[in-house]
């Protein structure tokens, strides 16, 4: 019987974006505050997915041996380093998320049989590796604030109360809204970015963000004058947004997650299939203290 595993490590480590064959203000403008010397560091943290038959024992794999290979070759490496230095991998390509994520991969699929690597560098920062070349994911995540009301305008007050329950109520009712936003691309082999992460960002802020904060979706955003604002409709209204914008940085938006409340969220892609879906964190990471 087939069976996928999960462990959870981190370390802290440095880093620097910074191509010497760039002047100081090229490096600026391309990196921003990642170009600075002597650089910055984040609590990265790292779940490793492995897949196999459960053996007689009702295991994958003994997960005592699975962490000491991680801490082996992986965070007993990185662990407090200054990562531009301290794997060759990083003197061809920048360690920025997506490719350290890739090399953790390359260090430890000779020991075990690895579905996924997934690497937060921050709460609002990871990426995913499924071992295909240069391709990885990348997720960034935001918030907006706003308001709406689920009423269909053809159905009575007491019609709506039945399906939309107390979101029916005439004056709404608002949210904090986290969105999650994955993109899929082929990881530059010089500065290890699938996209220029400003620059997505941006696209972000200008297209949902901006416009989404502090309103009433059902009287500020047109689209929405006649159709539903339920979480879904929203996500694929966002995905249908972004995803020619997003194409124009040189990558493909992947997925719109966007979650309404600690109990409520929705997934939307850009792919036919669901199954064809990026595995998703086995928890929110947790930072340890140092």
């Amino acid at each position: 019987m087939k069976c996928a595993i999960n462990r959870r490590a981190q370390f802290s480590a440095s880093h620097r974006y910074w191509l010497p064959e760039l002047s100081e203000a090229q490096n600026q403008q391309r990196f921003g505050e990642c170009a600075r010397a002597p650089g910055h560091g984040h609590n990265y943290v790292l779940y490793v997915s492995m897949a196999g038959d459960l053996d007689e024992y009702g295991m994958v794999l003994n997960l005592s041996d699975v962490k000491h290979v991680i801490k082996r070759e992986v965070t007993a490496q990185l662990d407090f380093s200054y990562l531009n230095e301290v794997w060759s991998e990083f003197q061809e390509t920048l360690p920025t998320t997506e490719n350290l994520a890739r090399v953790i991969w390359q260090r430890l699929a000779p020991y075990i049989p690895l579905v996924r690597i997934q690497l937060y560098e921050h709460p609002e920062l990871w990426a995913d590796y499924l071992g295909n070349g240069m391709e990885a994911f990348l997720t960034t995540s935001t918030h907006f604030s706003a308001a709406h009301r689920l009423a269909l305008p053809d159905l009575s007050y007491e019609e709506n109360c039945e399906i939309y329950g107390k979101c029916a109520r005439p004056h709404g009712h608002g949210h904090n809204y986290h969105l999650e936003v994955t993109v899929k691309g082929e990881i530059d082999p010089r500065t290890g970015m699938t996209v220029e992460l400003g620059a997505l960002m941006k696209v972000i802020e200008d297209h949902i963000v901006e416009p989404f904060d502090h309103t009433f979706l059902n009287k500020d955003i047109p689209y929405f004058a006649k159709v539903v604002p339920t979480a879904e409709n929203i996500a694929v209204y966002i995905r249908e947004v972004l995803r020619q914008p997003i194409r124009e940085l040189g990558v493909e938006l992947y997925k719109i997650k966007l979650i309404e409340s600690p109990n409520n969220s929705c997934e939307v892609y850009c792919t036919d299939a669901l199954t064809d879906t990026v595995p998703q964190p086995q928890q929110e990471p947790v930072l340890a203290s140092m």
